[in-house]
C-alpha cells in the first residue's frame, strides 16, 4: 500500500526509475540486437546477454579418449580401458562409466551425480588417469581428458578444399596455421581437422630387397632409432664465451636418413639400399567429402557456456585472417564456413519475439474492446514491454542467456502480465463510475486490489518454485524459464502499483466522471451480459449438490480417459531442413570401397530429393585417425566400413523430415542392400535434446559372458523387428570384423632363435607403421614443427607382393622375413600359422561389464508409445541368460526422468498454492475453494493436447504448471470479493453471486487478454513455432477451462464451504477489533 502512495506522491521518481530500467534493458540486449542486424556495437559498452538456442544444461560428464595406433579392440579394452575403469570407480560422486573400444581408440564417458563439483571431479579424474598409466603397455601416450557438455555442439564446419593441393598438404596447413587461430576466439573449441593424415617422413621399405639382404623390417627400425636420435646440445666454456654445442644426431634434411647404416662392416647396408624416403603422410584412416569431393574440415564447436551467434560471427570474421595465415603455401585453397547454425538460432529468436509482439497487440485490442478507452488500453499495454525489460535486466544480472526457454518464458508471461494492470485499471474505472474524482479513484482503486494482486502474483511464482528442486536436464531447462516468468511477474506487480497509478492520473482526463461512464459506449451490452451471467449462476448454485459431483466425476473421468492416449516425448520434433545419415558397409570394408559407397548414396539422395533441392553435402568416411584421437569425442566412427553424411536442404523444401527419411530408407535399402543405414540428430536443437544418443531407442544387453550377450541381442533383434514403428534397427557394434590371425608356434620360434616380439615387430611395418611402437622425429627447420619418422611397407606393395587382396591369399603374409640364420632366411610362415577369421570390431562396456547394443529410430509414433512397445517386445523375448541384464537406454530414460521431475513439480505447485492460500485467507476451506478449479484446468489441458495431437513434453508440462498459477489469479479475486460481500450481506449465496458479478468484467478481460496473448504461440508460427506451440496450447486449454470453472463452478464450492461458516476473523489477538477474543 505504501508503494502506491509513494508513487503517487513522487511521480517523477517513478518515471526516472522506469527510464533507467529501459536503458539497462538496452545494454542487456543491445549487443545481440546489433549483431542480428549486422550493426556495429559501440566499443566501451557492456557486453550484454549471450544469445543461444538453449540454456546451459550443465550435465556432469567427462570424456577420456585414449589412442594407441594399431591395437585391436580387444587389446584396447583389456590392456588400457580396463585399468582406467577400475580406477575411475574410486572417483567421488561417480555415477557410471561407459566405454567404447575400436581399433586404435578407446573412448570413455564418466557420468557423475547431479550437483557434483565438476572442478574436483576433473582433478580426481586426472589423478586416476595418471595412476592408471603405470599399468599401461609401453608406448602408451597420455589420453585426452575433457569436459564435454551436451550443450557443446557443432555450430558449423570450416571447410578447406583445393583442386591443386593434396589432402595431406591441406591437413597440415589447417592443423598448424588455421586451427591455432581458433584459440583467439572466445567460446570456440575446435578439434584437429578431419579428412587428412598427419604429415610424416615415411621410409618405404621394399620387401623384395629385404629378402635379397635376408633382412627383417625390425633391423631398419633399430638402425633408424640409433641413426636419428635426439641428444641435448649442452654448452662448452671457451674463455669468455659459452657456446651451444649442437650435434647432427637428428638429420636436418629427411633425405639424409638414407645414409643411416643398417649393417656395418665389410659390406655395409644403408637405408637407401632397401627403401626410399619421402616427405609424405601417415596411411589414411578416413576421408572427408564436401559435395562428393575430398576435402578437409574443422568442426567448429561451441563451448556449453558460449553463445552460438557470437561464436559463428567470430569465426566468419576471422576467415579472411585465416586465409592470410595460409600465406603462399595456401594458394589455391578455398576456405569457407558451411552448415552454419546461426540462421536457425536467429530465426527462432525472432519468431519468439514476433509472437510476443503479436500477443501484446492482441492483448491491447482485447482491453480496448472491454473498456472502450484507448488511454486505458495504452496504460495496460505499456506495462508489458516495461515488465519484460525489467525481467531481461534481472536475467542479465543472474547470468542467464537469451534462448528459447527464457524467450518462451517472456512470451508466456505476456498474456499474464496484463492481469496486474488490467485488474488495477478495471477497478479504477469502477470507482470513476461511482463519481469519484480522478486522483481519488486511482488511489482507492489501486489500494483495493493491491493485496489480491500480490496474492495472485505469489501463486504464479509458487508454481515455479518446484523447478529449483529438479535435477539434471529438467532443472537446466526449467529454471531459466521460471526466472524469466518470475522476474516479469514481480516487475508487473511493482509497475502496476507505481507506474500504472501515475499514468492513469496523467492520461485519464478528469472529465471521465460517472456521468460519462454511464453513457460510455458498450456499457449496455455488458450490463445485459452481467444479468445473463447472474441468472445462470443462480441456477448453478441452486443445483450445486448435483453439479459439483458431476463436475468432479467429469474432470477426473476426462483425465483418466485422455492421459493414456496422449503421446510422450522429450521435446517437440522439428523439421530442421537438414539430416545426418550414418551408413555401414560390410564389416571390415576398406575405406576406398566405403568412399565409393558413400558417393553412391549421395547420388541416390540427390536423385530422390532432386539435386536442386540440396544446398550442401558433407561427410566423413572411415575411422578417426589415431593421430587425432580427440576427434572421436566430437564424431564417433566404428571402423573403415562406416560413413557419416550430412545433407543440407534448401529453404522451402516441401517434404517434412519424417516423410523424407522414409522415402530415402526405401530407395537406399533397395539400391544398396548390403549397406546398413541409420538417421541421427543433425541440427542444433535435436543434437542437444538427444543428450548424446545416436538414436532415440537403445536396448542394451550387458553381462560377463559376451557370447551369451551377443546371442540374446540377436534374439532381441528378431523380436524387435516386428515392432512396426521401429526403423534402422541394427547392432551398434561390428560383430564379424575380418581378421588375419597370426599364431606363433613358440617351440618352432625358439628353435629358430625367434621370439614372438620379433614376429610382431616385423608385422608392424606391413600392417601399420613404426610411429607408435618406436617414435622417431624430424624437426622442419623452416617452421620449427616436429614430424614423426616412420618405417612401413607401402599398402600398395603389401597388396601386390604379399597377395593380401583377398582373404583366400592371406597366407602369403608369411613371406615377411624375420631373421637370417646359418640355415638361411627365416620367414614368418616358418614359425607361425596364418588363418582367416573374425572378431568383434567394437567392445562396449558399462561399469566394467561388456554389453551389446541395439539401436533404432522410430516413425509414426511418439517416444512414450514406442518405449511401451519395446518393453513389451523385450518381455516377449524371454529372460536373458544368467548373469546378464537388459536395459532400455537412449532418449527414454532422460524422458522418464524429466517427466517424473516435472510431475513432482506439478504436484508441488498445487501444494504450494494451497499452503499459500491458506496462509493468506487464514482459512483452509477458502483455500480449497480457490483450488477447486484445478481439476478443470488439468482436464482442459489434456483435452487441448489430445485434440491438437500434441505430446506430453517439456513444453506442455511447463504450460500445465503455468496454467495452474494463472487459474489461481482469477480465482483469488473472485473468492476475495465474494468473501467481502458475504461479510456485508451476511449470506454466502448472495455473496457468491454479487462477488462473482462484480468481478465478471475483470475476469473476462484478463482471461480473454491472456488467451489472446497465447494464441500466436499456440499456433506455432515461425522457426521456433514447433518448439513453443505445445507450451501455448497447454496454457490456452487451461485458461479456457479455468475461466469457465472460475465463473460457474467456483461460486458453487464457495456457497457449500461458507454457508455455515462464522463471519469473525481467525485472529486470536485480543487487541484486534475483528477478533472474537477482542476485549477479553
Amino acid at each position: 500500500m505504501q508503494l502506491i502512495l509513494s508513487a503517487m506522491r513522487r511521480p517523477a521518481t517513478v518515471v526516472v526509475l522506469v527510464l533507467s530500467t529501459l536503458i539497462a534493458g538496452f545494454l542487456a540486449v543491445g549487443p545481440a540486437t546489433f549483431q542480428q542486424w549486422k550493426w556495429t556495437y559501440p566499443d566501451g559498452l557492456p557486453k550484454g546477454m549471450e544469445v543461444d538456442i538453449f540454456p546451459k544444461l550443465n550435465l556432469p560428464v567427462i570424456y577420456v579418449c585414449q589412442p594407441y595406433g594399431g591395437m585391436d579392440p580387444a587389446q584396447m579394452e583389456g590392456f588400457l580401458t580396463n585399468y582406467y575403469e577400475y580406477h575411475f570407480l574410486y572417483i567421488s560422486s561417480i555415477h557410471h562409466v561407459e566405454s567404447r573400444n575400436v581399433q586404435g581408440t578407446a573412448l570413455m564417458k564418466l557420468f557423475f551425480h547431479p550437483q557434483t563439483d565438476m572442478t574436483q571431479a576433473m582433478a580426481e579424474t586426472i589423478n586416476y588417469v595418471n595412476r592408471s598409466q603405470a599399468f599401461m603397455p609401453p608406448g602408451t601416450v597420455s589420453p585426452f581428458v575433457m569436459r564435454f557438455d551436451t550443450g557443446s555442439v557443432p555450430v558449423g564446419y570450416l571447410v578447406l578444399s583445393s583442386d591443386t593441393r593434396s589432402i595431406s598438404e591441406i591437413q597440415d596447413l589447417a592443423l598448424f596455421r588455421v586451427r591455432p587461430m581458433f584459440s583467439n576466439l572466445p567460446g570456440v573449441s575446435a578439434p584437429p581437422p578431419f579428412g587428412g593424415s598427419a604429415r610424416s617422413i615415411v621410409i618405404s621399405v621394399d620387401p623384395k630387397k629385404l629378402q635379397s639382404y635376408s633382412m627383417s623390417p625390425d633391423e631398419i627400425i633399430s638402425a633408424l632409432t640409433k641413426g636419428n636420435t635426439l641428444s641435448p646440445s649442452g654448452n662448452l666454456p671457451l674463455g669468455d664465451s659459452y657456446p651451444i654445442v649442437p650435434i647432427n644426431s637428428v638429420v636436418k634434411d629427411p633425405q639424409q636418413l638414407s645414409t643411416i647404416p643398417i649393417r656395418t662392416g665389410e659390406h655395409p647396408v644403408y637405408i637407401r639400399d632397401v627403401g626410399s624416403i619421402s616427405d609424405s603422410a601417415d596411411a589414411p584412416a578416413g576421408y572427408a567429402l564436401v559435395n562428393g569431393r575430398r576435402a578437409v574440415y574443422i568442426l567448429a564447436n561451441k563451448r556449453a557456456d558460449a553463445s552460438t551467434l557470437s561464436v559463428i560471427e567470430q569465426i566468419k570474421t576471422a576467415i579472411p585472417k585465416m586465409k592470410e595465415a595460409l600465406g603462399a603455401d595456401g594458394e589455391g585453397i578455398d576456405v569457407r564456413f558451411e552448415f552454419d547454425q546461426s540462421p536457425f538460432v536467429t530465426r527462432a529468436v525472432q519468431s519468439v519475439v514476433a509472437e510476443g509482439a503479436l500477443g501484446a497487440v492482441l492483448v491491447g485490442l482485447m482491453i480496448l474492446l472491454f473498456l472502450r478507452d484507448w488511454r486505458s488500453a495504452i496504460v495496460v499495454v505499456l506495462n508489458i514491454p516495461l515488465a519484460i525489460a525489467c525481467s531481461i535486466v534481472a536475467l542479465w544480472l543472474t547470468g542467464q542467456t537469451i534462448n528459447l526457454m527464457t524467450l518462451g518464458g517472456l512470451a508466456l508471461a505476456i498474456g499474464i502480465l496484463v492481469d496486474e494492470a488490467t485488474v488495477s485499471i478495471e477497478n479504477i474505472h469502477a470507482h470513476l463510475q461511482r463519481g469519484e474524482p480522478l486522483a481519488r479513484a486511482v488511489q482507492q482503486g489501486s489500494l483495493e486490489t493491491v493485496v489480491p494482486r500480490l496474492l495472485a502474483m505469489l501463486c504464479i511464482l509458487a508454481v515455479f518454485v518446484s523447478s529449483f528442486f529438479m535435477q539434471g536436464a529438467a532443472r537446466g531447462m526449467f529454471v531459466p524459464l521460471s526466472l524469466a516468468v518470475g522476474f516479469a511477474m514481480i516487475a508487473s506487480y511493482v509497475l502496476s502499483s507505481t507506474l500504472v497509478p501515475v499514468l492513469a492520473v496523467w492520461l485519464l482526463h478528469p472529465h471521465k466522471s460517472h456521468a460519462d461512464f454511464k453513457t460510455h459506449q458498450g456499457v449496455g451490452w455488458f450490463d445485459r451480459l452481467r444479468q445473463f451471467y447472474e441468472s445462470i449462476l443462480l441456477r448453478c448454485i441452486q443445483a450445486r449438490w448435483i453439479l459439483i459431483p458431476l463436475y468432479l466425476i467429469g474432470t477426473v473421468a476426462v483425465m483418466i480417459a485422455i492421459s493414456p492416449k496422449l503421446g510422450q516425448s522429450i521435446f517437440p520434433v522439428v523439421d530442421a531442413g537438414q539430416f545426418r545419415l550414418r551408413m555401414r558397409g560390410p564389416d571390415g570394408t576398406h575405406i576406398e570401397k566405403s568412399e565409393a559407397l558413400a558417393k553412391q548414396a549421395l547420388e541416390l539422395i540427390g536423385d530422390e530429393l532432386g539435386k536442386d533441392n540440396i544446398a550442401l553435402t558433407l561427410g566423413y568416411v572411415g575411422m578417426i585417425h589415431s593421430n587425432f584421437p580427440v576427434n572421436a569425442v566430437y564424431q564417433w566412427s566404428r571402423g573403415p566400413e562406416e560413413a557419416i553424411l550430412y545433407v543440407g536442404l534448401k529453404k522451402g523444401f516441401p517434404l517434412p523430415d519424417e516423410l523424407l527419411k522414409e522415402k530415402l530408407r526405401a530407395r537406399l535399402t533397395q539400391e544398396m542392400p548390403e549397406v546398413r543405414f541409420s538417421f541421427e540428430p543433425s541440427d542444433i536443437v535435436n543434437e542437444v535434446m538427444s543428450f548424446g544418443s545416436p538414436a532415440p531407442i537403445e536396448v542394451v544387453v550387458s553381462g560377463t559372458d559376451f557370447a551369451k550377450n551377443r546371442e540374446f541381442a540377436e534374439q532381441l533383434r528378431q523380436v524387435l523387428s516386428s515392432v512396426p514403428s521401429l526403423r534402422d534397427l541394427q547392432l551398434g557394434q561390428s560383430m564379424n570384423y575380418p581378421t588375419v590371425q597370426v599364431n606363433v608356434d613358440r617351440e618352432k620360434a625358439g628353435l629358430a632363435g625367434i621370439m614372438p616380439v620379433d614376429v610382431s615387430r616385423a608385422l608392424v611395418t606391413a600392417t601399420s607403421s613404426s610411429r607408435f611402437v618406436v617414435p622417431n622425429y624430424w624437426a622442419d627447420p623452416k617452421s620449427g614443427i616436429a614430424y614423426q619418422v616412420q618405417v612401413e611397407i607401402p599398402r600398395s606393395v603389401v597388396r601386390s607382393v604379399f597377395g593380401v587382396e583377398t582373404v583366400a591369399s592371406t597366407e602369403q603374409l608369411g613371406r615377411i622375413p624375420l631373421k637370417k640364420t646359418q640355415d638361411g632366411q627365416v620367414l614368418i610362415r616358418d614359425v607361425a600359422s596364418i588363418e582367416s577369421g573374425s572378431m568383434p570390431g567394437q567392445y562396449d562396456r558399462y561399469n566394467m561389464k561388456r554389453q551389446v547394443t541395439l539401436t533404432a529410430n522410430m516413425v509414426g509414433k511418439d517416444l512414450g508409445g514406442v518405449a511401451r512397445d519395446v518393453r513389451a517386445a523385450i518381455k516377449l523375448a524371454g529372460d536373458p541368460p544368467a548373469g546378464s541384464s537388459v536395459e532400455v537406454r537412449g532418449q527414454i530414460p532422460p524422458m522418464q526422468e524429466m517427466q517424473s521431475g516435472l510431475s513432482i513439480g506439478l504436484l508441488l505447485a498445487i501444494v504450494a498454492v494451497l499452503l499459500l492460500l491458506t496462509a493468506s485467507f487464514q482459512s483452509l476451506k477458502l483455500a480449497l475453494v480457490t483450488v477447486s478449479t484445478i481439476p478443470a484446468v488439468l482436464a482442459g489441458i489434456l483435452l487441448m493436447l489430445y485434440w491438437t495431437e500434441t505430446t506430453i513434453n517439456i513444453q506442455s508440462f511447463i504450460g500445465a504448471i503455468m496454467a495452474i498459477g494463472v487459474a489461481m489469479a482469477n480465482a483469488i479475486l473472485l473468492v476475495d470479493f465474494s468473501e467481502k460481500k458475504r461479510s456485508e450481506l451476511l449470506d454466502a449465496k448472495l455473496g457468491a453471486i454479487q462477488g462473482s458479478s462484480s468481478r465478471l468484467r475483470a475476469i473476462l478481460m484478463t482471461s480473454l487478454a491472456m488467451t489472446a496473448g497465447m494464441i500466436p504461440m499456440a499456433l506455432g508460427f515461425g522457426e521456433a513455432g514447433q518448439q513453443n506451440a505445445p507450451l501455448g496450447l497447454a496454457v490456452l486449454g487451461g485458461l479456457v477451462a479455468a475461466t469457465l470453472s472460475t465463473l460457474l463452478v467456483l461460486p458453487m464450492f464457495f456457497v457449500v464451504a461458507q454457508s455455515n461458516s462464522a463471519l469473525g476473523s481467525a485472529s486470536m489477538d485480543p487487541d484486534d477489533p475483528h477478533s472474537r477474543y477482542f476485549g477479553t
